[in-house]
């Protein structure tokens, strides 16, 4: 049984299916039909995020919502960007290499084959990438609008070097999927299914395997049977409580669904939640710093003509010790629509006449953002809230409070945009400051003094229960994590197909 029909739990599903496995998801929201639910409106499009209240808390609170989580079959991957990147092999062992975070249980090169065969699956679009493991995508990128040769100008002034792409958007048609029409509602779905997304690339194929999805089912519980070991979910559907019992359950319901369900999951043994004997559940939970900056150009631009992120760069992905912190961040054009426009207006300060005429000038606009690496915090974490839903469960609450390292990336960041644009000769520039990208609050580890599972996402506690969703990431990255997120679950279900770790909690020897 798989709990969140997202990337991580999606890609898990078709392929253990692949291998003969008999899989059920159950999914909170409800199995989309792209042709009357997916519209192409930002303010008729909000019923794809999660949207259930949440409490959020610390310093630099983060909002919840259309930009970090997605409610429904095909997860938030249905309103993303199409943005694909890899992360580094630096990833795995930033404390190794500076001095910070975690390394990871597994190296990059684990992921390396996942990472291809994905690349050719969703398939990922764009030119040949230098940073990092440098590796070639199986489509070529895709033509760039005037907004963005802006951005790759000024760069190339600041002697950045920028490269097109990768968006998991067919350049071409793909099967039944039809080439990119550059409509510009990839954040509210792509009714055309241009854009790659499990609920059109995995899916299909896992539902053709067997696998049942069982729609607007939302998990309350993991149930423990006697010894120890998982037995099923309790879940609520149509206003009543199910229980449907499985030889192994896997969480898949990102970093505050995760935590939370296995923190209400107590026992007896387990008085504080599931994986939570050490006090690590719902702990390290990371954001992205998100800035983005705005250039404006007196010809018409139309930066919406394009796959949000058209070009980019991550020229500032490691760590430079000249630069006074810890990693870095990525560089990406990104294209908001009139309503997100609107709140990067306001955000820079601007309300009435100036703000009627800052959305009268949209078209002229072009707009980079940087995605800054914001370290591993203990005290970021999810706990529940004395509130309680419609169905009697704790709420989530999520704290989040930035350190020293972060706001110097994030102010970095901030400074190299604006440098860019002022090299591209803009007219005028707006700053706004967002987060992006949900991580943590499950990670994998090495033992469970330090993490909530083992290197096979296998909670220490119980040993038929996974977790395979973003939550398990041990650190950010500078790159979007949806592509690592499903390289992540295509490598535990090889390893579950050919025995090399067992649903019933055992090793198999030499795995």
């Amino acid at each position: 049984m798989i709990v969140g029909a997202g990337a991580g739990g999606t890609v898990l599903a078709q392929r253990l299916a692949r291998a003969g496995w008999r899989i059920v998801i159950l999914e909170a929201g409800p199995f989309w039909d792209p042709d009357q639910d997916w519209v192409s409106d930002e303010a008729g499009s909000w019923h794809l995020y999660w949207t259930q209240t949440r409490i959020i808390g610390g310093e630099d609170p983060v909002v919840m919502g259309a930009n970090n989580s997605g409610r429904g079959v095909g997860g938030s991957m249905v309103h993303y960007a199409g943005y694909a990147p890899r992360f580094h092999p630096s990833d795995f062992r930033i404390h190794s290499e500076d001095g910070v975070g975690v390394d990871w249980p597994i190296a990059y090169e684990e992921l390396r084959p996942h990472y291809q065969l994905l690349e050719s699956e969703l398939p990922v679009a764009g030119e040949h990438w230098p940073w990092g493991d440098p590796h070639g995508y199986p489509h070529a990128p895709h033509p760039i609008s005037g907004a963005a040769a802006h951005g790759w100008r000024g760069a190339m002034a600041r002697g950045i070097d920028m490269r097109v792409g990768p968006v998991a958007i067919a350049n071409g048609q793909f099967g039944n999927r039809p080439h990119c029409i550059y409509r510009g509602f990839c954040l509210q779905g792509c009714k055309v299914n241009a854009k790659a997304s499990p609920y059109v690339t995995h899916l299909p194929d896992a539902l053709e395997h067997g696998v049942e999805v069982r729609a607007d089912s939302m998990a309350l519980r993991v149930e423990i049977g006697e010894t120890g070991r998982a037995v099923g979910v309790t879940y609520a559907h149509g206003g009543s409580l199910h229980m449907q019992r499985a030889a192994a359950v896997a969480v898949a319901g990102y970093s505050i669904e995760t935590p939370r369900l296995l923190l209400n999951s107590t026992t007896g043994r387990h008085p504080h939640g599931l994986g939570n004997d050490q006090d690590q559940l719902g702990r390290y939970v990371m954001v992205q710093g998100a800035p983005q900056v705005a250039g404006r150009f007196p010809e018409t631009l139309r930066m919406y003509k394009a796959p949000p992120p058209e070009v980019s760069s991550e020229a500032f992905y490691e760590t430079d010790e000249a630069r006074g912190f810890a990693r870095g961040f990525s560089i990406q054009t990104v294209s908001p629509l009139p309503i997100g426009w609107a709140e990067h207006v306001l955000a820079d300060g601007h309300w009435g006449q100036a703000l009627r005429e800052y959305m009268r000038d949209y078209n002229h606009w072009s707009v980079l953002g940087a995605l800054c690496e914001l370290l591993p915090c203990a005290e970021n974490r999810v706990t529940l809230a004395d509130e309680r839903d419609e169905n009697g469960t704790p709420l989530a609450r999520f704290d989040y409070t930035q350190c020293d390292n972060d706001r110097a990336s994030i102010a970095y960041a901030k400074r190299v945009l604006n440098e860019i644009w002022d090299a591209a000769d803009a007219q005028d520039v707006l700053s706004i400051d967002r987060y992006a990208h949900l991580i943590g609050g499950c990670r994998m580890g090495t033992s469970p003094e330090n993490s909530v599972v083992d290197s096979d996402h296998r909670c220490w506690e119980v040993p038929n229960l996974f977790v395979t969703d973003g939550s398990a990431l041990p650190t950010q990255g500078s790159a979007n994590p949806a592509l690592t997120i499903m390289a992540l679950s295509s490598r535990l279900a090889e390893r579950l197909a050919v025995g090399k770790i067992s649903p019933e909690g055992s090793s198999a020897p030499g795995g």
